[in-house]
């Protein structure tokens, strides 16, 4: 069951980790490298609403899986870098919260407004986020790694 449990944890980390760095190093550069801003914006705003799906489930998958294998192993005893993984997911599902719920709502809006340059404004903030989220997932990664 242990096996079981650490593989979805690490599945819906992977799904999360990936799709950031998808979105982050391929989509987005090749997005603003050939289409225009309208057809830019749609597409990421569209490719957005497909990956937030992604991530709900991942955060799901990660919630229940992370607390099944830490009370499983005794909660207290745990290694530090545990503990510190579990701080960092926390406040990177809070800002996944936030973009959801600010930045990319407000994104939505404008595409439906066809409001070009705040629909840019806020895929703009959104990176930013994403960029802040990535780089706490590697973190969470390395202190689960190397913190024991």
């Amino acid at each position: 069951m242990h096996q079981l449990l650490l593989f979805f944890h690490l599945a819906g980390a992977i799904f999360w980790m990936g799709g950031m760095g998808f979105m982050l190093l391929a989509l987005r550069p090749a997005a603003a490298a050939t289409l225009q801003p309208p057809e830019r914006v749609r597409l990421l705003s569209d490719a957005l609403r497909r990956f937030f799906v992604v991530v709900g489930v991942a955060i799901g998958v990660l919630l229940l899986t992370g607390g099944l294998l830490m009370a499983a192993a005794g909660g207290r005893g745990l290694p530090p870098g545990w503990h510190a993984m579990a701080g960092i997911g926390v406040l990177m599902m809070l800002l996944f919260a936030h973009i959801v719920a600010a930045p990319y709502r407000r994104l939505r809006a404008a595409v439906a407004a066809s409001q070009w340059p705040e629909g840019a404004r806020r895929l703009g903030q959104i990176a930013l986020f994403v960029r802040i989220n990535f780089a706490l997932g590697w973190v969470a990664i390395a202190a689960v790694v190397f913190w024991r």
